[in-house]
């Protein structure tokens, strides 16, 4: 082998040593690349592993979280329906104790109904008595008008016909001179004994009857959360507040008063639909015709259900049931009816308490009464699509929808526009006045006040024989001052009663009228 193979077979060790030691190189490169992506692997896995457990603890926090709200929502509504229960027992205790009170009222009523009846039974005994007396007077006055006859015709120089015609004229004078003082007795005893029975149902009647003394006005006030709400509600150039002006037919004022506007309309239904309307436009904010025609609507039904609602609650009031549904609808729309300032539905469930308190001091059907005076007015919830007197009109009503005729007199009856003949009519119209004639029940217009002053003044002194008149008590009284020279006693009691039967004939008014008719005896003499 020569130097140059040597050569060569050296240099190829040398470049197979070289590969060697390059191969392994790379062989222990990738062996560290391998560890690094493992420990990559290993460190993503940990991290999920982390996170699962994260999640895994949220999961169970969250769900721990949610049976704790669970079990409080559970223990609140125990707690509540314990105090239901506990409020329906109450109730139920309070509504025994009101039956053992009407029953001892009841048994005081028996009482004193047994002693009225044996009251009853003394004054026909001595009546008896009296008629027999009378009877025996009468046998006696005949008796010594026959022996005048007899004496007349002995002494007198005239016929038994001409003595009979002078002895009749004579009775019959003397008569007439009796029977006005016996009926002034008879009436001034009847009304001083009927009025202290009167006054005193009527007097307990008011007494147990706690209600409201004010009256409804025309305007309405809508608060609003600031100042700056104006200026949305009357929108771009008055648009929105010409808007809402148009659809509901209210009038929009908005002046200086802070956070708040008014709303004035004579039709309380439709001003009733506009606070509602303007108070769902304030809450939701958008403002605009299109969302104020939405709004009206909605609130339009909304008051249609509520006038539903409120005459099924004057019957739970007044505790009357079996009303057909209409006559219910009808009673429910005069929740938003006034009458003089004095909201109707009130006034119908007032006057109800009223005569059933009076029925049953009187002994009569407390139910049948708070009926009558329930729907008296009625007829008030279609005065504006029917012609005619709400009085006719709900009884027409009444009757159309299956009500008793002693119902239907009452309704008809309670403003004497139809003849009254019934006790339940009578109580009605008193019930009634009471309702309309308590202080600040209703309000009168000031000409209206002074022209009933006028008119009052005015039919007192149409009478012959009046001097003055004085209108007192805000027209509640009447005093009449007659010529004595003119008038007598008796011819005072009757001047008396025809200003108080023409006042009653002509003018309208709550509650009743006195005429006091006062006559004035005078001596003079002159000492010389």
């Amino acid at each position: 082998m020569d130097g140059t193979t040597t050569l060569l077979i050296v240099g190829g060790l040398v470049v197979l040593g070289v590969g060697a030691v390059a191969v392994l190189g790379f062989l222990r490169a990738s062996g560290a690349a391998r560890e690094r992506r493992a420990a990559a692997i290993e460190r993503e896995l940990a991290d999920a592993r982390r996170q699962a457990d994260q999640i895994r603890a949220a999961a169970e926090e969250q769900a721990g979280r949610r049976t704790r709200e669970a079990e409080e929502r559970l223990a609140r509504r125990q707690a509540e329906a314990e105090a239901a229960q506990a409020a329906a027992h109450g109730r139920l205790a309070e509504r025994l104790a009101e039956l053992e009170r009407r029953e001892e009222r009841l048994a005081e009523r028996e009482r004193r109904l047994d002693g009225e009846s044996r009251h009853l039974a003394d004054v026909q005994r001595r009546a008896e008595e009296r008629a027999a007396a009378l009877d025996e007077r009468e046998r006696d006055l005949s008796h010594q008008e026959d022996q005048r006859r007899a004496v007349l015709e002995a002494t007198a120089a005239m016929t038994a016909e001409e003595a009979r015609a002078e002895l009749v004229a004579a009775v019959q004078n003397q008569a007439k001179r009796e029977a006005a003082l016996l009926v002034r007795d008879i009436e001034k005893d009847a009304r001083k004994n009927g009025e202290a029975r009167a006054r005193k149902i009527i007097t307990l009647a008011i007494q147990r009857l706690a209600t409201e003394q004010t009256t409804e006005s025309v305007v309405s006030v809508v608060h609003l959360p600031g100042d700056d709400m104006k200026g949305r509600i009357i929108g771009r150039e008055g648009r929105n507040i010409r808007a809402f002006e148009t659809v509901t037919g209210v009038n929009l004022i908005i002046d200086d008063t802070p956070e708040a506007v008014l709303l004035s309309c004579f039709d309380p239904v439709r001003r009733e639909v506009a606070r509602l309307t303007l108070e769902k436009l304030v809450l939701d904010g958008r403002i605009h015709p299109h969302r104020i025609e939405e709004v009206y609507e909605a609130s339009r039904a909304e008051v249609d259900q509520l006038c539903v609602r409120a005459g099924e609650d004057a019957l739970v009031d007044v505790g009357l049931t079996d009303m057909h549904p209409e006559l219910v609808t009808l009673l429910g729309q005069l929740r938003y009816r006034t009458s003089y300032g004095q909201n109707v539905l009130k006034h119908l469930v007032e006057s109800a308490h009223l005569a059933g308190m009076m029925a049953s001091e009187l002994g009569m059907d407390r139910q049948l009464m708070k009926r009558c005076a329930l729907l008296h007015d009625i007829g008030k919830a279609l005065t504006h699509e029917i012609e005619g007197s709400h009085a006719l009109i709900g009884a027409e009503i009444a009757r159309r929808y299956g009500e008793s005729e002693d119902v239907v007199h009452a309704i008809e009856a309670h403003h004497n526009e139809v003849e009254v003949r019934t006790v339940e009519a009578v109580l009605t119209q008193a019930a009634d006045a009471i309702s309309g004639g308590r202080p600040g029940a209703r309000r009168e217009s000031l000409e209206a006040y002074v022209e009933r002053l006028q008119r009052l003044e005015e039919i007192a002194m149409a009478n012959e024989g009046v001097r003055k008149v004085f209108a007192m008590q805000a027209g509640r009284e009447v005093r009449v001052m007659v010529k004595p020279e003119e008038v007598d006693d008796v011819q005072a009691q009757v001047i008396a009663r025809d200003i108080a039967k023409r006042v009653e004939e002509e003018l309208t008014y709550p509650g009743q009228i006195r005429v006091t008719v006062v006559r004035e005896s005078r001596a003079t003499e002159t000492a010389r």
